[in-house]
């Protein structure tokens, strides 16, 4: 793989970013943005988004907490395999995470959609998301603030998405043009067994082209190998149906 990272001019300063795309690409390639989980941008979502490009996509994953500093300044150094190390870094962020409102995020993502577009070798259709934790939320929130330029969304161990606002994210779902897959855990507090069907009954609704799976036996976090949350056989799913996914829409 080559990988760089660079940096990005955002509503309130300079997000940095990592990009990765196949040694041997040729010609222009679809784009894809990977939207971080809570615990930020680290060796192990850099390799995530490694072997999503893989597939034969350029990818673009920016640093969604630059206003708290960079990656390099944020990358947690605790084993994270240590539930109350993770637990630690989690309480460490949740200041940034709040400061993430959809205002906020939306100015964030609008300007990394076009950073990937304008990035060489990118080509010009839509592109497609892969969110985690929070990141799921946020690609939502793309996919319903751009909608033209977003085609695929893939969300894995999102939480948030049924709230008792006005503003929650399943009541937007009629604005998202993108196809949709979520891979949800059964072990997961944030996304409980009521807001998951209720979020998939919104998409039905709202007619979005969707698939919504509840993974047995996984938790809050299933996808991250380098944390206590880890587990394989849902990171091997979610891995197997993002490919689907981007290969069906994005080409």
């Amino acid at each position: 793989m080559t990988s760089e990272m660079i940096t990005i001019d955002a509503p309130d300063g300079t997000a940095d970013a990592y990009v990765t795309r196949p040694d041997d690409a040729t010609g222009s390639l679809p784009g894809v943005l990977f939207i971080m989980d809570a615990i930020g941008l680290r060796p192990q979502t850099k390799k995530m988004a490694d072997r999503i490009a893989s597939w034969g996509y350029v990818v673009l994953a920016p640093n969604m907490f630059y206003r708290g500093g960079t990656a390099a300044e944020l990358e947690p150094t605790a084993d994270l395999t240590d539930p109350e190390n993770r637990a630690a870094v989690i309480g460490r962020v949740r200041p940034l995470m709040a400061e993430l409102t959809d205002d906020v995020a939306a100015g964030d993502l609008s300007a990394y959609i076009d950073a990937l577009h304008a990035l060489g070798g990118v080509n010009t259709h839509p592109i497609g998301i892969t969110g985690y934790c929070m990141g799921g939320r946020l690609g939502l929130l793309a996919a319903t603030t751009r909608p033209d330029d977003v085609a695929a969304l893939g969300m894995f161990h999102t939480g948030g998405l049924v709230t008792d606002s006005s503003s929650s994210p399943h009541l937007r779902v009629a604005e998202v043009r993108a196809d949709i897959i979520a891979i949800h855990a059964d072990n997961d507090h944030s996304l409980p067994p009521e807001a998951v069907a209720t979020f998939e009954r919104a998409l039905t609704t709202a007619g979005v082209s969707h698939s919504v799976e509840v993974y047995p036996d996984a938790a809050h976090g299933y996808t991250m190998a380098d944390t206590s949350m880890y587990h394989h056989e849902a990171a091997e799913r979610h891995f197997d149906e993002l490919q689907k996914l981007f290969a069906r829409t994005l080409h």
